[in-house]
């Protein structure tokens, strides 16, 4: 039985180690949330660029009525919703395939992560002139095939420019959610799979009860990176679509940019930043708390 004075010594040390790394959090993390809500209490002055009054909360009152700010709450939500889905889909897929033992494994490893390693905004220019509707190389091949007898608009259209949207963030960041599961996969035991082999499971049993409880937490932590980088989607969108066609693809990140550096209304593009960071933060705890809840189901534990 450790003795009360050691404990608290204990403690106290453990607080010192992690005391830096919690005083940069606050530098580059509170900080600007708080600064963000006292601009937020503030309205810019019409007549001049250069003064602001300040208003309270009726920044956060005129945000209830802006529909501009639903819709693309709305766009960033299916956007959301669709990329992880496929991505966790893909990502475990290829995962389960990369753990396999086959001849130039790591060499495959390594060319799995390209799509990750590139920059957002030049792959975004690239999927921009490859869904291009008069010079881009799928309507190209739609057309060689037969498939298409005039050219489709891909980043014309309020539905298929979404579609491309997604499209693209899964080529990219498929990689990374399959690295991740990967790393979990191999901290598995292959005398687990034995032991369960042994008494009559089948490779699909093995899974349901072996993998994927003992993966939650590596689906988790992918799941809560690609939901953070998902929601605050911008390069992707502005370099391919910039919100358009009417809208249709605007994200909130573009919302709030179009706020503050177009029309320099600095007040309430504070007050949308602290709205989409609080709905972000409990989006991501009704989310870890699923998981939890589902890796317990799984697992069978009561």
């Amino acid at each position: 039985m450790i003795s009360d004075p050691i404990r608290q010594r204990e403690q106290r040390t453990g607080w010192l180690l992690i005391l830096p790394a919690l005083l940069v959090l606050a530098l580059v993390f509170a900080y600007p949330i708080l600064r963000a809500f006292w601009l937020s209490l503030f309205t810019q002055n019409l007549g001049t660029q250069l003064l602001a009054e300040f208003s309270g909360l009726s920044n956060y009152g005129r945000l209830l009525g802006d529909g501009r700010f639903w819709q693309s709450l709305w766009n960033t939500t299916v956007f959301t919703s669709a990329s992880i889905i496929i991505e966790l889909t893909l990502g475990l897929v290829f995962a389960l395939v990369l753990h396999q033992s086959f001849r130039g494994r790591g060499l495959i490893r390594t060319v799995v992560l390209i799509p990750w390693a590139l920059p957002t905004a030049v792959m975004g220019l690239a999927w921009a002139w490859i869904f291009n509707d008069q010079y881009g190389i799928v309507n190209s091949i739609l057309s060689g095939l037969g498939l298409i007898s005039e050219n489709i608009t891909w980043l014309g259209e309020p539905t298929l420019a979404m579609l491309t949207l997604v499209f693209a963030d899964v080529w990219k960041t498929t990689p990374f959610v399959a690295i991740l599961l990967l790393a979990g996969l191999q901290s598995i035991s292959d005398d687990l799979y034995e032991a369960h082999a042994i008494d009559g499971a089948t490779p699909w049993q093995s899974f349901q009860q072996i993998t994927l409880p003992l993966l939650t937490p590596q689906i988790l932590i992918a799941l809560l990176f690609r939901f953070a980088q998902s929601f605050g989607v911008f390069d992707l969108v502005q370099v391919m679509t910039g919100g358009g066609p009417a809208g249709a693809t605007e994200m909130v990140s573009i919302y709030i940019y179009a706020t503050v550096r177009r029309y320099l209304d600095f007040g309430y593009g504070a007050a949308l930043v602290v709205v989409t960071f609080l709905l972000l933060i409990l989006a991501v705890a009704l989310t870890a708390y699923g998981l939890s809840k589902t890796r317990i189901n799984l697992s069978g534990e009561r």
